[in-house]
């Protein structure tokens, strides 16, 4: 009987993961490069994206256009603006940045101030802030109308 109760758990939070990724505008048949993985990342969170595209992301090495970038930052993962720049490099012209970057009271957070600092520096201006999950923070960030 317990299994059948971790079952419907496993299912349930797989239903959530999908809702999140369906939230944060991802449909099916995008391409979506991964950027910052680590042993830290929201796994349920990608499983979830990976269901609603219909396949897997890619990672940093992929060298084609992608839809959208999701990228895992870190307070220690260096120059965010750098990271920024090259995370808009394999974007189509309509394409969006997904900051993931730890909630704050969490190791690694990074202060708004940093990221709406960074953003316009790297030629993306912000657009939202969502929560992600429970220990990450999503920001939106798209090119400026005037660049499209």
């Amino acid at each position: 009987m317990k299994e059948e109760g971790f079952l419907v758990t496993a299912a349930a939070d797989r239903d959530e993961a999908r809702q999140r990724a369906t939230r944060l505008g991802f449909d099916l048949g995008m391409t979506i490069q991964e950027i910052g993985y680590d042993s830290d990342v929201d796994e349920a969170l990608r499983a979830g994206i990976e269901d609603v595209i219909g396949g897997d992301l890619v990672d940093e090495d992929y060298d084609d256009v992608v839809d959208v970038v999701i990228m895992w930052w870190r307070d220690e993962d260096g120059d965010l603006v750098d990271g920024l720049v090259d995370a808009i490099g394999p974007l189509t012209d309509h394409g969006v940045v997904w900051l993931l970057t730890p909630k704050p009271g969490r190791d690694g957070h990074i202060e708004a101030e940093d990221i709406a600092d960074a953003a316009p520096t790297a030629g993306l201006q912000q657009t939202s802030t969502v929560s992600a999950g429970p220990n990450w923070q999503g920001t939106r960030l798209v090119a400026p109308r005037a660049k499209r």
